[in-house]
């Protein structure tokens, strides 16, 4: 016996008393495992898409001293993750683990969010995506301006494409990962090299770690009051929050993954390590390349065109087109792991019959991918991007609303496991990674973490998104709370009324004789 062949039936006997039979293909290594994660979490997607509310919301010590701050406590949360895991390595993990820890109810609302925080985190890589495209094009000079149209047949293009492959193959899957690992790691180093090189001038260190900025709207551009650093700062949590998520791919592709309990644990950990670190010095050379007017550095015409202005402002326009085109590729994987990830959670939440149509989500085709939930959430990510075809000054405020709610459907639903497990205390039966007693003080970190990111991105991030306020305007709404706060009241409709009389949380799909045979 090889020993992937030992892997592959140590992988199966766990599963198999986790309650579920071997259905999909378990080709994956663990580096690919760790590169889902990695691809996901996207230096060249969410830094850049979302570099321009970090900007709004404090300016540049909004990146400097954010970022490795809440990528620390990220970080935190990935160890919580990775121990739960190592213990329970499912493709539905996060609910099976709520379910086990919490009983059927706690499994129920946690996979729901997390189904909608990854049907959103696939919509916003996939239209950011687009856009990256769109701008390339248009730094080039093929396009007469930028158009919120195009980038929505963009964005449908893009996800026809990937919806192709995700149904295609798993193992191509892998191997489309694993390039996107070397794809992130060059392409970021390329970035970061031109940045530094080719721009006549810098800002000044004191500058890039000092200087505030306001762009929100709120409290009449104020950098020195409670609001600016209690408000507006935590406003621009979204970009380091939204581009470190989804590494719970690991856990989605785990049943996919040889030595999972190992392989998977370590990858969420790494994932989250290495791209804070890699994230970080990127956002540093972008912001020192930040262009000065006059002497004054043009903080206030970033939001609107977000990098897109600083590459083609700080390098021309060729420059900007070439460092967009990477971006938009590196993008294009993303948006392709992502859609594989929320297949797969709704492929294992449908196997335990908690989305209506489980019976067609949960079927797998002869590539042995779950091609019907792959289809399904292309379908949910255009009707939810909707929103984004109209923009307030250019800027197309739906689109941070889908990331808003992407991280707050995510983590929120990361904290119900990761507070029950510290609940369940020393009586927790943790697998072959784990956290020792360190849990005791990670956990409740993490959970809290979580729930005030959450809060603050619920928020109106702009007067204009405020319904109190006279300039109030539908197309600057964060429909963020909107959409979570009524998927919440539909879903506790459903519980009470009908989904608590027959979901029992995760149904076992082998014959407990088959377990018996494992375990002997």
């Amino acid at each position: 016996m090889t020993m992937d062949e030992r892997h592959v039936d140590d992988d199966e006997a766990l599963l198999a008393r986790l309650g579920y039979k071997q259905e999909l293909a378990r080709s994956w290594s663990g580096f690919s495992n760790f590169a889902i994660s990695f691809s996901i979490i996207s230096i060249l997607a969410g830094c850049l898409t979302t570099y321009g509310a970090g900007i709004a919301n404090g300016g540049p010590v909004s990146i400097s001293w954010s970022w490795p701050i809440i990528s620390l406590l990220i970080l935190v949360i990935g160890f919580t993750m990775a121990e739960l895991v190592s213990a329970m390595p499912t493709s539905g993990g996060i609910y099976y683990w709520a379910s086990k820890l919490g009983g059927p109810a706690a499994g129920f609302f946690t996979g729901w969010l997390n189904l909608i925080g990854l049907f959103a985190v696939t919509a916003s890589v996939a239209y950011g995506c687009a856009t990256f495209f769109e701008l390339t094009f248009d730094a080039w000079g093929w396009f007469d301006g930028f158009s919120l149209n195009r980038v929505f047949v963009l964005f449908l293009v893009i996800l026809a494409l990937i919806s192709l492959v995700n149904i295609f193959s798993s193992h191509l899957l892998a191997i489309i990962n694993n390039v996107s690992v070397w794809w992130h790691v060059v392409g970021a180093a390329f970035l970061v090299l031109v940045l530094v090189l080719v721009p006549d001038s810098h800002l000044s260190l004191s500058q890039v770690f000092t200087d505030r900025f306001n762009g929100s709207g709120w409290d009449g551009g104020s950098t020195g009051s409670l609001t600016y650093f209690f408000v507006i700062i935590p406003f621009g949590f979204i970009l380091t929050q939204y581009t470190i998520t989804g590494y719970d791919a690991s856990v989605h592709l785990s049943e996919e993954t040889q030595g999972a309990a190992k392989t998977a644990a370590r990858a969420i950990w790494q994932s989250i390590l290495y791209s804070a670190i890699g994230g970080y010095v990127l956002l540093l050379a972008i912001t020192f390349a930040i262009p000065q007017v006059d002497g004054v550095p043009a903080y206030a015409d970033i939001p609107a065109g977000g990098v897109a202005y600083v590459f083609d402002a700080a390098l021309g326009s060729k420059w900007a087109g070439l460092l967009l085109l990477v971006s938009a590729c590196a993008q294009l994987f993303c948006a392709t792991a992502c859609l594989t990830s929320t297949s797969r959670m709704m492929f294992a939440f449908s196997r335990d019959r908690a989305v209506p149509g489980s019976k067609l989500w949960s079927k797998v085709n002869a590539q042995k991918t779950p091609a019907n939930a792959v289809i399904c959430a292309a379908l949910v990510a255009v009707v939810i991007t909707l929103p984004a075809l109209k923009s307030v000054n250019g800027i197309p405020t739906a689109f941070y609303a889908v990331t808003s709610v992407s991280v707050i459907g995510l983590y929120f639903s990361f904290a119900i496991p990761i507070y029950l497990r510290w609940r369940a205390g020393d009586s927790f039966q943790v697998g072959s990674w784990n956290n020792g007693s360190k849990y005791k003080w990670m956990n409740p970190l993490a959970v809290v973490e979580i729930v005030v990111v959450g809060l603050m991105l619920m928020l109106p991030t702009s007067p204009f998104g405020a319904p109190w306020r006279d300039e109030f305007d539908w197309a600057s709404v964060n429909y963020a709370p909107i959409m979570t706060v009524g998927v919440l009241l539909l879903l506790a409709i459903w519980w009470g009324v009908s989904a608590r009389n027959w979901f029992t949380g995760p149904v076992k799909t082998i014959d407990p004789a088959v377990v018996e045979v494992y375990e002997d």
